[in-house]
């Protein structure tokens, strides 16, 4: 059921008919308290998150966004904050803030998040990225192990000497 208050006005005087009545969910937080859930318009797109999820890096432009600190952002008419950046990286931030992984599509460019994570100034999010794309560049420069063959010429009877007196490494290819 819905939980429904009588507001009161500064002056004592109590506010008559259905405008003072308001189910609890509803009601305005008191001057000073900032909303739990807030609005984002990334790009043309609306994600709907906590403030405690965008607080989670408390350096980032997020968090000092939605705290009213020293940033002064627009509004669009549903009073979601305006950020003027590519929504498709987004999610991936926002679902990084959420629970500390990493999770991308198989067609996402870890770049781009990488781009986003730099913009928004989310520390441990830049360092995964950038430890990541290390490791690819790693695996794609390095060089395929070099083949030295050494042709040997022998006896069948001396043959197994021969084996037993081969160091470790080395193997046997008939020519």
């Amino acid at each position: 059921g819905c939980v429904c208050v009588r507001m009161r006005m500064e002056g004592g005087e109590e506010m008559q008919g259905a405008a003072g009545l308001r189910c609890a969910w509803d009601m305005a937080p008191p001057a000073g308290t900032p909303a739990k859930w807030v609005r984002l318009n990334v790009g043309g797109t609306v994600f709907l998150t906590t403030r405690q999820t965008l607080c989670r890096e408390q350096k980032s432009f997020l968090c000092r966004l939605c705290q009213g600190e020293e940033l002064q952002s627009d509004r669009d008419e549903t009073g979601a904050y305006l950020i003027d950046r590519d929504p498709t990286y987004f999610g991936p931030i926002l679902n990084f803030l959420r629970h500390g992984k990493l999770v991308l599509d198989k067609d996402m460019a870890e770049e781009g998040v990488l781009e986003e994570a730099e913009f928004y100034n989310i520390g441990p999010l830049i360092r995964i990225i950038k430890d990541r794309l290390e490791e690819k560049d790693y695996t794609i420069t390095q060089v395929p192990p070099k083949h030295v063959y050494r042709v040997l010429q022998c006896q069948e009877e001396e043959l197994t000497q021969m084996v037993s007196t081969m160091s470790d490494g080395w193997r046997f290819e008939q020519v």
